[in-house]
């Protein structure tokens, strides 16, 4: 059975494969199956995840379940602590956390029990010391921070920091380039940490494909390319 035909009925309870419900079985809620065949399920019982037989992964359960990235699901335990599980639905290490985001290259963003952000490799162990007021996913190798002062920054996988510059707010990397703020508005920039040009706006999008939306201090949406030159007002 292909994990990515699994449907999800329209009110949540249930799975359906091929317009049938899948186990004959409902529950008070699920989460779409992940490529490791595995989905959060809620019942009577609690949540916990089941495979693609519809059978529970293990025996405990939990006030809340994720689905599953890179092998590894955050779970909310009794007690409020948060932590993940591999496939086997073991703990992955000893420490609770005040909240776990999902392993992105194999990679987490953790909060503690005293709000300080950081990340944890998929052993469980952190990366580096810095603790931060925020950390969001890492993306093709780099994450964005936001630093005790107010600011972002980005860093590497080791928690390095990419090109030594702060910003007032900031995105992760998408095809070489990121969205960031400073004083005067949002703008884009490369690795280096350099501004693709000199205006700025009130808002803006990541470039697809060479092109990014953004909003000008009229109000208007204009379609602007990598070197700043805007191409068409979106009316």
């Amino acid at each position: 059975m292909n994990y990515k035909e699994i449907k999800i009925s329209e009110d949540e309870t249930c799975f359906l494969y091929s317009g049938h419900k899948l186990f004959n079985k409902s529950f008070k809620q699920v989460l779409k199956f992940h490529s490791e065949g595995i989905a959060p399920v809620s019942d009577d019982s609690g949540w916990y995840h089941v495979n693609l037989n519809g059978e529970p992964l293990y025996k405990t359960r939990y006030i809340r379940t994720f689905g599953y990235y890179f092998g590894k699901a955050s779970v909310i335990d009794y007690n409020n602590n948060w932590f993940h599980l591999n496939t086997s639905g073991n703990r992955l290490y000893d420490m609770n956390y005040a909240w776990c985001g999902n392993y992105q290259d194999d990679v987490c963003t953790v909060r503690d029990f005293s709000n300080n952000y950081f990340h944890i490799n998929n052993k469980g162990e952190r990366l580096y010391n810095e603790n931060y007021t925020y950390a969001g996913d890492f993306k093709d190798g780099y994450a964005c921070v936001r630093l005790q002062a107010g600011v972002y920054k980005h860093i590497d996988i080791n928690g390095n920091d990419l090109n030594d510059k702060t910003f007032l707010d900031l995105g992760v990397f998408h095809k070489s380039f990121a969205i960031a703020k400073d004083k005067n508005g949002w703008f884009h920039i490369n690795k280096q940490g350099n501004e693709l040009y000199k205006e700025r706006y009130l808002m803006l999008e990541p470039f697809y494909n060479g092109v990014a939306i953004v909003e000008n201090e009229l109000n208007e949406k204009i379609l602007l390319l990598e070197n700043g030159k805007s191409i068409l007002k979106i009316r």
